[in-house]
């Protein structure tokens, strides 16, 4: 069996619909990433490829083996939503802003992915660091990447999904093995 420690990157604090805009993280926060770096087991520590997460990565690594960052695995890509309000979206579109999130699957933003395309690509970007991973690894990502393989392991939909928190320096830990995925802890703040 193997255990995938997914966690989230520190808090960027911004007011739009985030993706893949490059933000720093706010990792002022010392005491509570030393708390997580505790918490976590010595494995190697994989991120995606944003800064946000490449910063966390590397505030909890503390001596443990650092992976290449993966472009694969970061947020979804929000296109022509990227840094604008919810609201400003709306009185734009609501009903591709509503189906967006009420139907999540094949629904897309104009020039962004859909939840379908973040899991498939999320999906592919841990199966294979896992492949090569020896009983543990950690994954510094994003909200949505961590939902993905949480949809994954508890076997529900999208929407079902969509009702758990998954708060900034959380850690989600999953086991996959032989006898598929399942979920030991989601949204942990150590």
């Amino acid at each position: 069996m193997t255990r995938l420690w997914l966690v989230r990157h520190g808090p960027t604090h911004a007011k739009g619909i985030v993706g893949w805009t490059d933000l720093p993280a706010d990792l002022s926060d010392h005491a509570a990433l030393n708390r997580l770096s505790l918490y976590l087991p010595d494995a190697p520590v994989v991120s995606s490829d944003l800064s946000r997460a490449i910063a966390t990565a590397d505030a909890i690594a503390d001596g443990r083996d650092r992976l290449p960052h993966d472009n694969r695995l970061r947020e979804i890509h929000f296109g022509d939503w990227e840094m604008r309000g919810h609201a400003e979206v709306e009185a734009e579109d609501p009903e591709l802003i509503r189906a967006f999130w009420d139907q999540p699957g094949t629904v897309a933003p104009p020039g962004g992915e859909s939840w379908d395309g973040l899991a498939s690509r999320v999906g592919q970007g841990v199966d294979d660091h896992l492949s090569t991973a020896a009983s543990d690894l950690i994954v510094v990502c994003h909200f949505g990447a961590i939902l993905t393989q949480v949809q994954r392991a508890l076997g529900v939909t999208a929407l079902e999904v969509f009702a758990h928190r998954i708060d900034n320096l959380s850690v989600t830990c999953l086991h996959t093995g032989p006898d598929g995925w399942s979920a030991e802890v989601i949204n942990h703040r150590p």
